[in-house]
């Protein structure tokens, strides 16, 4: 089960009690409404703790993340992850076309919410770029060429270290009031422990793979110097000689004299 795309409320304000519903159309959402929100935003971290659980590689996390962004981040129309890798920014995942298209912008003009959210020590809001932003080059490329008028940045840590951004984008401006992006917070500390429990998991299967390995070489060359009467080295050489003549990997070759034995 994903995330289809819901209702979101138009001009939520930072009050939480109060939604404008188009021009000249302003009514109070009572304490049940309020509630009913709280609500839909933890069954729907539930689903998103669901779809991570399952999940088996950092990318399908992310995606997950972002996906789940709109139904979570009041205001929220699209998401995007970009994470940096050896001084460069790549998205690893976006909810949309537009979410990964701004992320481009923001690699092009080298300045926007996400780097800067990577780089300081609080999330990046701006909910209105219509006229005004801290970053010029990027707010003139967006109004130009996309339907977003408010963004928000957040900082992804993974294992303690700065590895990407949650960026949260909105096409009516003033939608991610702070209120909106304090949730965002969450989705985005929610996305850093995910994110960190998936890298050791890899880390852990990783090295499992590792010790499988280097065991199933082992008795390949221990098979090797019984059959043969050579020395360690030179079994292993002999795998070696195997593996690029064959172009497989050494490990594959060995597994398969341990299936089959050393004379076979």
């Amino acid at each position: 089960m994903g995330f289809p795309r819901g209702r979101t409320l138009v001009g939520s304000t930072d009050n939480a009690d109060t939604v404008t519903e188009g021009p000249g159309s302003v009514w109070r959402v009572d304490a049940t409404q309020q509630q009913d929100r709280r609500d839909e935003i933890a069954s729907n971290l539930s689903e998103l703790s669901r779809i991570v659980h399952a999940s088996r590689s950092l990318a399908e996390v992310c995606q997950a993340v972002v996906d789940a962004a709109p139904h979570v981040v009041p205001g929220c129309d699209h998401a995007s992850i970009m994470v940096a890798e050896n001084g460069r920014y790549r998205t690893i995942a976006a909810s949309d076309e537009v979410g990964a298209y701004v992320d481009g912008l923001e690699r092009e003009v080298g300045e926007g919410p996400c780097v800067d959210a990577i780089q300081s020590e609080v999330y990046q809001l701006e909910p209105d770029i219509s006229n005004a932003s801290q970053w010029p080059r990027f707010l003139e490329r967006v109004l130009a060429e996309t339907p977003v008028r408010g963004v928000a940045g957040y900082r992804l840590l993974v294992e303690g270290t700065k590895a990407g951004a949650l960026n949260v984008f909105s096409d009516q401006a003033g939608q991610l009031t702070p209120n909106a992006a304090d949730t965002g917070v969450i989705l985005a500390s929610f996305a850093s422990v995910a994110l960190s429990a998936t890298a050791q998991r890899d880390r852990a299967d990783s090295l499992q793979r590792g010790l499988t390995s280097n065991r199933v070489i082992g008795t390949a060359v221990g098979l090797l110097m019984a059959a043969h009467g050579i020395t360690a080295d030179a079994a292993f050489q002999t795998l070696r000689t195997a593996s690029s003549h064959l172009n497989r990997k050494l490990v594959d070759i060995a597994q398969e004299l341990v299936d089959r034995g050393p004379d076979r």
